[in-house]
């Protein structure tokens, strides 16, 4: 049990602290691509599909959108920007870094207030509303778009500002993860998909209803510095098709047909 839960520690540790790691490799590669944190497991197996599928290799950078955002703004050589929500590639596609006509939504997301441990929380309005607790784990809300689905829910419930002692900001919503994978938070909001592909089973979740906070849509764009790049169009293409749109299903989210 030790064995698999330093694996799985590991395997988040990686994602948070070496998110422009492959970066370095991206350039041998057919198409580059800059993913949003909470979309990393489920491009991982988008990447092996499309590989099988195509024959052509695929390599991704993931961190939080507010931060790729400013990456590819600075000249980042990526080829391909799936963010975690529509607004940064809106205006990528304003500002003509963007190819118009490419965008579009992959995957909906769904936030959820999650802790590894059970019975941490059996009424969790309740739970929030006490503010019995010591750490209560959130992306950052400038940077991460479930951060601001997070932040939306506690103000709704007019708890946002009585929490404000109580909250850890992750960089990155794998960040976030990650601090309530270590306990080093009792709960925290995070993305479905993130709970989806985490081993262990058990724990206290709540899915949080849509009505709580705006619709999270993942939307993906071609960049203007890759608009001749074939690989990039059949990743998107791929994107599209009936075989990614069941791997992300699988991982929780929901996708236009």
């Amino acid at each position: 049990m030790k064995t698999k839960l330093y694996r799985q520690l590991a395997a988040l540790c990686l994602t948070i602290l070496l998110p422009l790691a492959s970066a370095s490799t991206a350039f041998a590669a057919d198409v580059r691509i800059a993913v949003a944190a909470n979309f990393t497991d489920t491009t991982r197996e988008l990447i092996a599909a499309f590989g099988e599928t195509t024959g052509l290799e695929a390599v991704a950078s993931y961190g939080s959108t507010g931060k790729l955002y400013a990456q590819i703004d600075n000249g980042a050589p990526y080829d391909v920007f799936l963010a975690a929500d529509s607004l940064r590639p809106e205006l990528l596609e304003k500002n003509g870094q963007g190819v118009a006509g490419t965008r579009f939504t992959y995957a909906r997301g769904k936030l959820a207030l999650w802790s590894p441990v059970p019975g941490t929380f059996d009424d969790p309005k309740a739970w929030l509303e006490s503010g019995e607790f010591a750490r209560l784990a959130i992306a950052n809300p400038k940077t991460a778009p479930y951060g601001f689905a997070a932040q939306e829910v506690l103000i709704k419930m007019g708890v946002w500002d009585a929490l404000q002692d109580r909250l850890v900001r992750g960089d990155s919503i794998a960040q976030t993860f990650q601090f309530v994978a270590t306990t080093n938070a009792q709960s925290g909001f995070v993305a479905l998909s993130q709970v989806r592909a985490w081993d262990d089973k058990g724990g206290s979740l709540w899915l949080i209803p849509q009505a709580d906070y705006s619709p999270i849509n993942q939307q993906a764009i071609l960049l203007t510095r890759s608009k001749n790049n074939d690989a990039a169009h059949q990743w998107l293409e791929f994107l599209r098709g009936d075989k990614a749109r069941n791997i992300i299903e699988s991982f929780g989210y929901e996708t236009d047909h």
